[in-house]
């Protein structure tokens, strides 16, 4: 009798998963989250406990294990994380305890501006197969951030959903609320659910990062080491339907380029365009995204980089939302799927889920920039480009995975095709294995950007990859095989014809001790030759790297490198030509004073100046560089980031000429509060040339960048920008025989942009 009083209790208290755990308590590891009847609010744990009406009524997870500095061992500040869940969401509640309560960062940041804070995360399989996973993070005041994970791929910030946070400081420490929507889930249809669960805490003034249960760097992967979660009944997504209409006023100039010997400017007085994003989710499984006439005027500009006096194309990582959203689902070891290719899209439209052990992604787009961008007498102006991309995977045992992909660009009768097989293997805690290989076939036009000669191409294209992951021994081995005629114009992939083996081995001492956590020593070398048996490029890299308090580093390399020039890759070569030439670089981060971050490093040696003066042929120079990176954050929502780089290369005999380039950019943002932020940036940058040493123009330009914005999440938001260039080119325009744009010593303003944009989220 008293055993079935007690039953009836628990479950008119409890719900049946809580009288389970308490008849049965779960393994380390696995948690039951309770139902709720009714939301708990913030204001209910700020006693760093939960208050009398929510005592007992939630799950409760503590003993939180460290994974960095000290794995295996307890987290150094208490914290606890209380879990439920009712029809339309799962609440998630971190109690985080600290000693030292006025050393926690926290800032009032932008959304997803929050990693050099305090965080806490929790991170959903809700497949629970191991290979994918939601992740939400939080900093004490509860700005967001959220992400994809996929295994052997790290995260994807630019997944975006629709939750709720709330964060609050005591003097205790800090208290973190969530509410995550379950129509912001994907899960299968069985009903109870089982997900796979991690907790996180990230302590960065201490470099700690604790997780329930424990995830060890002992070992390879993340998701394999995660706990379980029951208990979730009788829950959906349900329909999900999303609209975000657009609109936009826009006036601008701007350098029309597209005839490099009669350059001119467009302009356009006032104007405006609408477009729209839509998503709708198909049976809970797999997501259909469209974006017609999208704009992406409020995408922030790319950071700097050197691009003078480089032999193949440098890589900017793409950082427009619609083509960032699940990007990982088209991550190959070979990178087919570069979407900064799709430059101007009209249309575009992705299908992207998983259905039992298969996963299957499809892009398709438009592309108007080849057309905007030629004479307007060559056959191609005003034509589009087309892009069609897919690939399907399917899961093998617990962590492995085989896949197949194709990607096809084609333009007026031009084409490029790609397709082949990939695989990803867990070959036991420590090891994994992947591979990729690939067939294209080619018609194209001349162009340089892509290292197109015209005509007919095809050939295949291999990749291996082998890796060790431990807490202290890691290695990597990459093995790369493009054939002459292997072209991908969809992805980013800039030189064909070779053999390259690249190794790396590192071992870390773990001191892990109160001034030195860890140091040790890492080598790496490669070598890579043509298929007609030229060793074309080798090197052998040893460096030092020492850990300390403060997320402070130290490091020292020195690299010795030969490369090999062809006729074919200089015309003004009459035969092969060998260069051997050395650096030594210096590095320091920290971030110690949690006002202010720096990195800095240093390189000086040799490198071949690649862009002589004309008719003569690369020859070895002098070579100084240098980055800084100093971030200040004077207050809790101001955040300024100043980043100096310096590239000089000079003759080795003396200061008879040099070519330097000076990049400046400083950028500032100011969150007024959640939803309200003002961001500004300026970048100076300028190539000072000796025309007796180079063949490059000097260059002068100033670039700066105002951005309003209120944002309610990100979907719903207003924006007011404008751009302004500044270029020391001549006025009236003019070009050199060259087609090279006529410059003098002035600055002048060669383009500008104003806007106004606001979209809206209708959820259905």
């Amino acid at each position: 009798m008293r055993g079935a009083w007690w039953w009836k209790l628990c479950w008119l208290a409890l719900g049946t998963p809580a009288c389970l755990l308490a008849a049965s308590p779960p393994k380390f590891g696995e948690i039951v989250i309770p139902r709720v009847s009714s939301p708990p609010s913030l204001e209910a744990f700020l006693e760093m406990k939960p208050s009398s009406a929510w005592e007992g009524k939630l799950a409760k997870v503590d003993k939180f294990t460290q994974r960095i500095p000290h794995d295996g061992e307890p987290s150094t500040q208490q914290t606890y994380a209380y879990l439920g869940y009712d029809d339309r969401n799962l609440y998630v509640i971190f109690v985080c305890f600290d000693s030292e309560p006025d050393k926690i960062r926290a800032r009032l940041s932008r959304r997803e501006d929050i990693f050099d804070d305090d965080s806490v995360e929790i991170m959903l399989d809700t497949f629970n197969d191991h290979r994918r996973a939601y992740a939400f993070l939080a900093n004490p005041l509860g700005v967001q951030a959220d992400a994809l994970w996929t295994e052997g791929q790290d995260f994807d910030f630019s997944f975006d959903t629709l939750w709720k946070s709330q964060g609050k400081l005591t003097d205790r420490g800090f208290v973190v609320w969530m509410a995550i929507p379950f129509r912001s889930l994907r899960f299968s249809s069985n009903d109870p659910q089982t997900w796979g669960i991690l907790l996180n805490r990230g302590i960065p003034r201490a470099n700690e990062d604790t997780f329930w249960p424990q995830y060890s760097s002992r070992i390879a992967g993340r998701l394999n080491q995660e706990g379980k979660a029951f208990g979730l009944e009788r829950i959906s997504p349900g329909r999900n339907l999303q609209f975000i209409p657009y609109g936009i006023f826009r006036s601008y100039k701007e350098l029309d380029l597209r005839d490099s010997n009669n350059p001119t400017y467009t302009q356009r007085a006032a104007f405006g365009q609408a477009g729209l994003d839509a998503k709708a989710v198909l049976k809970d499984k797999f997501v259909l995204d469209a974006a017609i006439n999208p704009d992406f005027s409020q995408v922030e500009s790319d950071e700097p980089q050197v691009t003078v006096n480089q032999r193949f194309e440098v890589f900017f990582p793409e950082k427009r939302p619609f083509f960032l959203e699940n990007s990982n689902y088209f991550v190959t070891p070979i990178n087919l799927v570069f979407t900064r290719r799709i430059q101007d899209p009209r249309l575009g439209v992705r299908l992207t889920g998983k259905d039992g052990p298969w996963a299957l992604g499809m892009l398709v787009a438009d592309d108007s920039a080849p057309g905007q961008q030629v004479p307007r007498n060559d056959p191609l102006a005003g034509k589009r480009a087309f892009f069609a991309i897919g690939r399907i995977s399917r899961d093998l045992g617990k962590q492995s995975t085989l896949g197949l992909m194709y990607t096809d660009r084609e333009i007026d009768g031009y084409f490029n095709r790609v397709g082949g097989i990939d695989g990803r293997f867990n070959l036991n805690p420590h090891w994994i294995a992947s591979f990729q290989g690939v067939v294209s076939s080619t018609f194209n036009v001349v162009d340089s950007r892509f290292n197109t000669t015209g005509g007919y191409q095809a050939g295949p294209a291999a990749e291996v990859i082998v890796q060790r992951q431990g807490i202290k021994l890691n290695y990597f081995a990459d093995y790369t095989d493009r054939s002459d005629g292997f072209r991908t114009l969809s992805g980013f992939d800039p030189q064909p014809d070779i053999h390259n083996i690249y190794q790396r081995v590192q071992y870390t001492f773990r001191r892990e001790g109160k001034k030195l956590i860890s140091w040790g020593p890492m080598f790496e070398t490669y070598q890579i030759a043509d298929h007609e048996g030229n060793h074309l490029n080798s090197g052998y890299i040893p460096s030092l790297r020492a850990e300390f308090p403060g997320q402070t580093f130290v490091g020292v390399f020195y690299a010795k490198e030969m490369e090999l020039l062809r006729p074919r890759d200089f015309s003004v070569l009459t035969s092969n030509q060998k260069y051997v030439r050395h650096t030594t670089e210096v590095a320091f981060d920290t971030s110690y004073y949690r006002r202010v971050s720096l990195h800095v490093d240093y390189r000086w040696g040799t490198r071949i100046n690649y862009d002589a003066p004309a008719n003569e042929i690369p020859f070895l120079a002098g070579r100084t560089s240098t980055q800084a990176v100093l971030t200040v954050r004077p207050n809790r929502s101001l955040r300024i980031d100043n980043t100096y780089i310096l590239f000089r290369l000079h003759h080795r005999l003396g200061a008879v000429g040099a070519m330097n380039n000076h990049i400046i950019r400083s950028k500032w943002n100011y969150q007024f509060t959640r939803q309200l932020s003002f961001r500004f940036i300026g970048q100076y940058n300028t190539v000072l040339s000796n025309p007796s040493f180079t063949s490059l123009q000097t260059r002068k330009n100033f670039n700066a960048d105002f951005l309003i914005t209120y944002l309610v999440h990100p979907s719903t938001a207003i924006y007011v920008g404008y751009n302004s260039n500044l270029e020391n080119v001549l006025s009236p325009l003019g070009a050199d025989v060259d087609g090279n744009l006529l410059r003098g010593p002035r600055l002048i303003n060669d383009g500008r942009n104003f806007f106004v944009k606001a979209s809206y989220l209708f959820r259905f």
